[in-house]
Parts: structure tokens; sequence; C-alpha cells
């Protein structure tokens, strides 16, 4: 995982004194390698154990395995292939095993469980509502605006809002999210690795790696495929 993911993982349990150490070794990336940690630390008026800390709370074993990272990452392609192995490997990386604890409880606890998606997203919110069933917990899914709407009126401080949305910036979902949120509901979301609207509603975030991806066509097409594509 590079290091502004990283970054973006862990947020929730960086300090402001963490933030100025994101913000030198952002401005400071293609020489960090070569920056001792004590004049770092002179540079932000801290400690070098200080620095240590922020390099274990993004995952790094120290400040040490924090700069090879970077180096190994200076050196590695900009791209990342987007193919289905890198998919699951990146996903199995934002795994957060104790925030999955702690959304498996909120689940367990709910009076009862709503899935929000559009789309693609459909599936997979009909399928999670009808596993928790089979275990006996209340749930249901609604994939259309009208419902997902009609729904969140009546959510309550008791219930549960699983949201799943790639993108993060559904239109439909995000206006029945607000009004569940307002309501009391607890929210828990599924969204791609990236900054979204629907992170500032949602009591818990949890990730997946699912990029845009867009196939191209090298066929020419003739002048009637172009007419027939202008009249949609």
């Amino acid at each position: 995982m590079r290091f502004d993911e990283r970054v973006r993982l862990y947020a929730d349990k960086l300090n402001d004194t963490d933030d100025q150490i994101v913000d030198y070794i952002m401005e400071h990336r293609d020489e960090i390698a070569d920056i001792p940690i004590q004049k770092m630390a002179e540079a932000l008026y801290t400690v070098p154990n200080t620095i240590v800390r922020f390099a274990k709370k993004l995952g790094y074993k120290g400040f040490a395995e924090l700069k090879a990272a970077l180096a190994l990452e200076r050196r590695a392609e900009a791209a990342i292939k987007a193919d289905g192995k890198t998919a699951i490997e990146k996903t199995k990386e934002l795994i957060d095993e104790q925030l999955i604890e702690d959304a498996v409880r909120k689940l367990h606890e709910a009076k009862h469980v709503f899935f929000y998606g559009i789309g693609d997203s459909a599936y997979f919110c009909e399928m999670m509502a009808k596993h928790l069933r089979c275990v006996g917990k209340p749930a249901d899914f609604f994939v259309q605006r009208h419902d997902m709407l009609y729904n969140a009126d009546r959510c309550g401080e008791k219930d549960v809002v699983f949201v799943i949305s790639v993108s993060g910036e559904t239109k439909q979902v995000l206006e029945a999210v607000a009004a569940a949120k307002q309501n009391g509901a607890f929210v828990i979301r599924l969204t791609h690795f990236s900054p979204n609207s629907l992170a500032d509603l949602a009591d818990f975030r949890l990730y997946c790696w699912a990029p845009k991806q867009f196939l191209t066509s090298f066929r020419k097409k003739s002048p009637t495929s172009k007419r027939s594509e202008s009249g949609r």
C-alpha cells in the first residue's frame, strides 16, 4: 500500500503533529531517503520518537521502513494494473480487522438492517440482506430512489443503514442516506478507496479497490454506425 493511501486509511488515528509530518514528507518526498530522522525532527520542532510513532500508526515497523517504502514507490511504475488479481490484493490491504469486527457488532445489535445500492451494487445488497435473514436478523434491501427515501424517513436510532456505492457520489443514494442519518440511523458505507461525499455521512467507512475502468474500441466505425449513435 502506498504512503498516501495509508495516510487516508488511518486518517482518524493521526493528530495535528502527524499531519505536519505528512506535509513534510510530501514536500521532501524525493530526498526523504537521505534526511536523517534527527534533522527531520528539528525541522518540525519535535523529537525522533514522535516520528517513529507516526510511522507505526501507518503500519510501518519504523521510520526506516517508511523511508524504504517511499524509495520503492519512487522507482515503481506510476500506474497500477487494474486487473482482477490486483483489485483483490489491494482490497485485502485495505481491510481493517478491528473495524470489521465493530461493524459486525453493530449489525448484530441493530433492530433492523437496511441495504441501499443502485446499479451494479444492487445485487450485493440483495445478497447481504438475504444472508442476514438466514441467521435471523431482520434485513431488507432497496435499489430504487423512492423506496430508499420512503425507508429512510422511517429509520430510527436502533437501525443500521449499510450503503454500497463504488463512487460514493450517487445522488439518489446520498439523498436517502442523509435522510436516514437525520432520523438517527447508524450508517456503514462501502466504497472504492478514494475521497467521496458518502464518507462524510457514514459512521463506519469500509473500503474496497474498484477504480473506474474504460474499454476502448479500436474498430473503425462506419458512417452508418455514427449516424445511429447520434440518434440515441
